[in-house]
């Protein structure tokens, strides 16, 4: 029996550096999974678009679609969904977060930030209109918390209060530095809006960079596919 394909979807991005990034974590995934025909499209902004993505796979192949989304707001619930509709043999995985080893992935772009004792955390999101994918990502934060073992609050880009700058401006008040983590899946709009935003404060860099891909990440979006196609490891 002939594997699904796994069609990797993520947001899109004007940005060259956050196409790369994203087209370089799909490569990881490839490799990972070397049985598999593994595809990158976009819901938004690039293209293949949703529509494009699947009507170049082989005829009746089945397919699972893996959002590269940390949380499952409109995109998810929503377009993937109508974008889908009518087309046999397509299953929609959960998007990647919440997940423990993104908090891994979080950590490893804060190590060259030196958190010292005093400082403060605040985790940059996205932010959506749908509140679930917003708990999803304030899951993320406790989740950062514990492994930190400090607070950390969540600030959002867009969408959803605090906003970034008044999480920061309100968290500096009682720290020695603030420190942003970027809780982004690539360079783009939302990681210079993060830094525009967090006013001076460093901020991490995003999950995924011009170095090697998260391995985190990688067995995310494998284990996304494996689970939605009935696969074992």
């Amino acid at each position: 029996m002939t594997a699904p394909a796994l069609l990797a979807i993520s947001h899109g991005t004007s940005s060259p550096a956050g196409q790369a990034a994203v087209a370089a974590l799909v490569d990881a995934v490839a490799r990972a999974l070397p049985d598999v025909v593994v595809r990158l499209g976009h819901v938004d902004v690039q293209q293949p678009d949703v529509a494009a993505s699947l009507d170049a796979l082989p005829e009746g192949m089945p397919v699972v679609i893996v959002p590269l989304l940390l949380s499952a707001g409109y995109h998810v619930r929503v377009d993937l969904i109508e974008q889908t509709a009518g087309r046999d043999g397509v299953t929609i995985a959960p998007a990647l977060g919440p997940d423990p080893r993104l908090v891994d992935a979080l950590l490893a772009r804060l190590e060259p930030l030196d958190l010292a004792p005093g400082d403060a955390v605040v985790l940059a999101v996205a932010g959506s209109s749908d509140d679930r994918a917003n708990e999803d990502c304030r899951e993320i934060g406790r989740m950062l918390a514990a492994r930190l073992d400090r607070e950390v609050t969540v600030g959002f880009l867009a969408a959803a209060d605090p906003r970034l700058d008044v999480a920061v401006t309100h968290t500096s008040a009682h720290a020695e530095r603030v420190v942003v983590a970027d809780y982004l899946i690539a360079p783009g709009y939302f990681h210079d809006l993060a830094v525009r935003l967090a006013a001076g404060a460093p901020v991490a860099a995003p999950l995924l960079g011009d170095d090697e891909p998260p391995v985190a990440l990688v067995d995310i979006v494998a284990d996304r596919y494996r689970a939605a196609a009935g696969l074992s490891d």
